[in-house]
């Protein structure tokens, strides 16, 4: 019987239930599971984001992960490529990516290579960017508070 290798690509920044539970119904479809952790670098050039917890910590939670078989840094924007260098039969995303232009090129292309594209759904409750932030309102950093409009200011 063949193996079947999963690979769950993410940032796990500011790890939460969600993180937790995609790993785990991802781990449920494969024999082996690989989580891709976005660099810092990627991030930042893909969504406009540092994140809180550095690469380097986000590998180690991860990895520590009992539903994870190996955590490896994820430093390539073209998930193709990634896919030539590690080889994942099944590539597992969070369904927030289903239906869009982003998640139909992707399934497009896997197809091409026979790669299983498996939506999971989205945890509604909680995520990265909302505790991102909360996080920003506690700690009263002004990226946080909402921008004055100025020339209504003026008007008053």
């Amino acid at each position: 019987m063949t193996r079947r290798i999963g690979y769950a690509a993410g940032a796990y920044d500011l790890f939460h239930v969600g993180h937790l539970n995609l790993l785990k119904h991802a781990k449920d479809r494969c024999d082996y599971l690989i989580a891709g952790v976005v660099s810092d670098e990627m991030l930042e050039l893909n969504k406009g984001i540092r994140p809180v917890v550095p690469l380097a910590e986000r590998l180690e939670i991860v990895n520590h992960i009992d539903y994870v078989d190996e955590a490896r840094a994820e430093v390539r924007s073209d998930k193709l490529d990634t896919w030539r260098d590690v080889g994942f039969d099944i590539f597992f995303k969070g369904d927030d990516w289903r239906g869009t232009e982003k998640g139909r090129r992707l399934e497009r292309e896997f197809a091409l290579v026979g790669v299983e594209v498996v939506y999971f759904p989205y945890t509604m409750h909680t995520s990265s960017t909302r505790l991102r932030q909360a996080l920003d309102v506690l700690s009263g950093l002004p990226e946080a508070w909402p921008v004055p409009d100025i020339k209504a200011a003026e008007q008053q």
